[in-house]
Parts: structure tokens; sequence; C-alpha cells
């Protein structure tokens, strides 16, 4: 879609996150289109990277996750831009173009969720797992919610499951749940609840 617009240009593409870095200080995009489902990685993680070390590079997030909590949580780690990848064509180029004239954007859907968050009247949660959990324990806990075994996790992260019963560990501790059933129900409760269903 990009390389099919006469303004813009595709100077390059990566795989993972240290492969993405390596690509940005060889190209130097003036934007760069991240997901945050990588292999050994997350995309959050590689936007906090690229904002310390380039911090005039754009960055629009394209993403199958369609939850406001994530938008935020991207647009926390520093991201200009959400688009979902389900969406048709134009809205991607448009969340592009947005994003290369110095404004925030996101897509449509996500838009009226993250407005009916902040302006729902409702007081805010303070006990929500994306309040109290760090990028990476909320990473493991969506992925959990999705019915991942640690092995999966461990795999789809990069780490070791070792380091994924750490992040179980922690993510008890911080959301006061006393077992690994607890923390599956929970996990599966808030991504149905992220569906809307």
């Amino acid at each position: 879609m990009v390389a099919l617009e006469p303004d813009l240009e595709v100077c390059g593409q990566a795989e993972d996150a240290a492969a993405a870095l390596a690509a940005v200080s060889l190209a130097r995009p003036d934007v760069m289109v991240v997901d945050l489902s990588l292999p050994r990685g997350t995309g959050l993680d590689l936007i906090k990277d690229i904002r310390a070390q380039y911090p005039s590079l754009r960055l629009l997030v394209l993403s199958m996750h369609d939850e406001a909590s994530v938008a935020e949580r991207a647009f926390r780690a520093g991201a200009h831009g959400y688009a979902v990848k389900r969406e048709a064509g134009p809205r991607i180029i448009e969340g592009i173009r947005a994003v290369l004239d110095g404004k925030f954007y996101a897509s449509p859907a996500l838009t009226a969720q993250l407005a009916g968050r902040m302006f729902s009247g409702a007081p805010r949660n303070t006990a929500a797992p994306e309040e109290l959990l760090s990028d990476r324990e909320m990473e493991v806990f969506r992925l959990r919610g999705q019915g991942n075994s640690a092995k999966e996790i461990a795999h789809h992260l990069g780490v070791s499951v070792k380091t994924v019963g750490s992040y179980d560990a922690r993510i008890k501790e911080k959301l006061g749940l006393t077992d690994a059933g607890e923390l599956m129900r929970e996990a599966v409760l808030w991504h149905d609840r992220q569906r809307g269903l």
C-alpha cells in the first residue's frame, strides 16, 4: 500500500526489534510502522528504544489489538499513532500521513473507545491491571488471558520459562492473587472485557 503512494516510499523492513533498530540507523526513515506483537520482544519495548535513540522519528503502531487499554500503553510508550490491522488500507495510509504531519492519530473505532474511557464520568479504577502492571507484566497478563502457556509466552517474548514465572509472581503480588488458577481466571476475564464480551 505504501509503495503505491506517489509521495511515500518503503525504505526498510525488519522482523524483530533488534533488526528494526539496525534498519532505522541505516535507512533513517521519517516514520516507522511498528507491530506490537514481535518475535523475541514486544513492540512497546521497541517504541521506547526508538524514542530514546531517535526522538524525532514519528511512530505509528499497526496492530491486531483493538483494545483502548493497549492503545493507551502504546501512546504512553511514545507512539504518535495507532491503527488497527483489520481496518481498510486507506485508514492506515491516513494514519501514516497524520503522524508525518506532526499529528497524533487513532483509528476511528479506537478514538470512540478512548473518548468513552476518558469522558464516561465513572471514577477511574486504580486497581485495574493496566494501571498496576508494567508494560512487560501487562504483555504477559494479556497473553495469559488469550490462553497461552508459560512456554508459549516465553517463546513469544524471547525469554525463558523461568522469567515468565517471575513475571507471573509479580503480577499475582500486584493484583492480590494467590495462585496460578486465579491469575489465569483474572487474565481471561480481563481479556474478555477488553473484547466487549
